[in-house]
């Protein structure tokens, strides 16, 4: 079992277990052509199918979904069904379970600013420019360390185990949707 370790240090114990998840997930995005309209549809369609069925379960407190669907509207596409987020693990894994799909949430802001620079300056990018505002991404840190003190024994394996579900149904979904450019 993972001892909690002690405030501010939540978010780099989460860091440590996923990284090789998040790497992952990074590797399977990376053949997305941003600039590229088909690319760049494959790669919001595998986030919608993910978000969609994280938001749900983790309830942040400011959600992209609707972001999401404005951009695939945008480009005449359909929000795609969502994937499924295993049920027992949100009953087992509890308040620390959700804390590790909002810290894979949350943490994927981070990256999406980045990512919207290479957006084509003629497609949408609401989802991805809806980024953290000054200080909400150490507020979300403090709060998380909040509740992983309050959260008892368990809790810290629980959100790595939450962390790693986010990480997973990424890794789903942008295997299940192949790059526009992959097929000639």
């Amino acid at each position: 079992m993972t001892k909690s370790p002690g405030a501010g240090r939540i978010r780099q114990t989460l860091r440590d277990a996923t990284m090789e998840d998040h790497d992952r997930v990074d590797a399977l995005f990376s053949p997305h052509a941003l600039d590229d309209k088909g690319d760049y549809r494959a790669f919001l369609i595998a986030h919608a199918r993910a978000l969609g069925a994280l938001e749900p379960a983790a309830r942040p407190a400011a959600p992209r979904l609707p972001l999401l669907e404005r951009d695939l509207d945008a480009l005449d596409t359909p929000m795609p069904a969502p994937m499924v987020l295993p049920e027992n693990n949100m009953e087992n894994g509890g308040d620390g379970y959700r804390w590790g799909l909002l810290y894979a949430l949350e943490g994927s802001r981070l990256g999406g600013a980045m990512l919207a620079r290479r957006v084509g300056a003629d497609l949408p990018k609401s989802y991805l420019s809806a980024t953290h505002g000054k200080g909400d991404w150490i507020a979300f840190q403090t709060a998380m360390d909040v509740a992983g003190m309050e959260g008892g024994e368990g809790w810290l394996d629980a959100a790595v185990q939450g962390a790693r579900a986010a990480f997973a149904l990424f890794a789903g979904a942008a295997q299940a949707v192949v790059p526009a450019r992959a097929h000639g």
